[in-house]
């Protein structure tokens, strides 16, 4: 789910940290008064705030739903034993990333605290992966395998799929979108109830196949590269894997990258901004662990 439009693909689209709704100036390095910045200024990446209309739709409510489905789909895969099992290789290196990951994640949306996060790995070839609202996370085994993908790869794919949730492109998608349609009476939408919180219960499908703006996307992948230099994971990675993954798909994305073609225009975005992580990763703890490329996928009989 990452993706760009052809505009960008032909350079008209700008860069990052031009973009006015995710991105700051930097009009505090305009003044040229370092000395002066002020207690809020971090280091890392620089997006602006959060969609409005992620008041729009009910957090609590929409983190239900990804539940449910994401429940709902892991029990289907176990019935069809497509669901790796706790001590797959595999799933042990995904739950290992994760849990260095995860510990980040608070700083960009303290309700991460509170979520019941989990990992799963499914049988499929699909190059696929996602972080449904909630801090639910699923990869599929196509995606380590085919593009035989080392750890930091792994974890920029993870660190961008978690951004989403963490900055809760999925709520802002459907407050988007029932706004649009006109689904929602103004008082119950700035309260987040109404028709869309009673539309919600059916919403969890819909999770799997949104596709989110290039906007979206360019923030994920900047939030994405923070999470996993803090957690000890070359940030690099990143460009590596989009390199990887053009290769395979000769130019054209797979399915979970978004109806966009990918570019080389986003490969020169994350490197424009891999300096602002790059003390990040320098600094961080290191894994103790490190994982073997994942093996061809055995499909077992039935």
């Amino acid at each position: 789910m990452f993706g760009d439009c052809t505009d960008c693909a032909a350079g008209r689209c700008a860069p990052p940290a031009q973009r006015g709704r995710r991105l700051f100036t930097g009009l505090l390095a305009a003044t040229g008064a370092a000395a002066f910045m002020p207690a809020w200024a971090r280091e890392g990446v620089e997006v602006g705030p959060k969609s409005k209309f992620t008041g729009f739709v009910s957090a609590d409510q929409l983190e239900q739903a990804g539940g449910q489905q994401y429940a709902l789909m892991m029990r289907e895969a176990s019935q069809q034993r497509a669901l790796a099992p706790m001590e797959h290789p595999q799933a042990q290196r995904l739950r290992y990333i994760a849990q260095r990951i995860i510990p980040f994640s608070y700083e960009w949306n303290d309700r991460a605290r509170q979520w019941k996060w989990e990992v799963n790995l499914l049988a499929s070839t699909q190059l696929n992966a996602f972080c449904m609202p909630g801090g639910k996370i699923a990869f599929f085994y196509g995606i380590l395998d085919k593009l035989k993908l080392e750890d930091d790869e792994v974890a920029a794919i993870m660190g961008h799929e978690v951004a989403h949730a963490l900055r809760e492109h999925a709520r802002e998608r459907v407050g988007k979108s029932a706004v649009t349609n006109g689904i929602v009476e103004l008082g119950s939408a700035l309260l987040g109830l109404g028709n869309i919180g009673r539309g919600l219960a059916g919403m969890g499908a819909q999770l799997v196949n949104l596709r989110f703006s290039r906007d979206d996307e360019s923030e994920a992948d900047l939030v994405g590269i923070e999470l996993s230099a803090r957690a000890g994971y070359d940030p690099a990675a990143a460009v590596r894997l989009w390199e990887k993954m053009m290769t395979a798909n000769k130019g054209a994305p797979p399915q979970w990258l978004s109806t966009h073609p990918a570019s080389t225009t986003r490969i020169r975005d994350i490197q424009a901004n891999l300096p602002k992580v790059e003390g990040l990763y320098k600094r961080a703890a290191k894994p103790d662990q490190r994982f073997p490329v994942a093996p061809p996928l055995q499909v077992r009989s039935r």
